[in-house]
């Protein structure tokens, strides 16, 4: 799937960024791991922590205080954020509690993800449940993925 979002990606001449939280970089060191990914991967953003998200992406303190972290709120900003501090096209964001703990109202394996780009914007939860942290970070880094693949594919070239 990698190659095929980098051939897309060169094909469509769109750049990549990656906004990540829970996945530390993950989703940036798969894109990054191929060679020719410098046609198309632009940069990454890890903002682990609330301060990062917003002196590096402009989230807002006040979407973090009314929605939390963890939320498609902060996963579009982060999104948006990317994009404003990039040469990017194209953004992926994700943010969530890879484990262990969580609560009731945000348990483990919640991860929120954030796409925009060319006339693409949209923001998805995808509950992974309690896989255990390094499950949960493989997952979401997949996702994301997915996400990059399908988005470049409706793309016209």
């Amino acid at each position: 799937m990698r190659s095929e979002i980098l051939a897309l990606a060169k094909a469509r001449r769109i750049m990549i960024a990656t906004a990540e939280s829970c996945t530390a970089g993950m989703v940036a060191a798969a894109l990054t791991d191929l060679p020719g990914s410098s046609d198309v991967f632009e940069r990454g953003f890890v903002t682990y922590t609330n301060a990062a998200k917003m002196q590096m992406l402009d989230v807002r303190a006040e979407t973090l205080k009314a929605y939390g972290a963890v939320s498609e709120q902060v996963a579009e900003e982060m999104a948006l954020g990317a994009l404003a501090h990039s040469d990017a096209q194209l953004t992926v964001s994700l943010t969530g509690i890879a484990g262990p703990g969580g609560s009731e109202h945000k348990p483990e394996g919640r991860v929120c993800f954030g796409l925009m780009g060319p006339n693409v914007s949209r923001t998805q939860t995808v509950e992974f449940g309690a896989l255990g942290r390094d499950m949960v970070r493989s997952a979401a880094r997949d996702h994301a993925l997915m996400l990059l693949r399908d988005t470049l594919l409706e793309l016209p070239q």
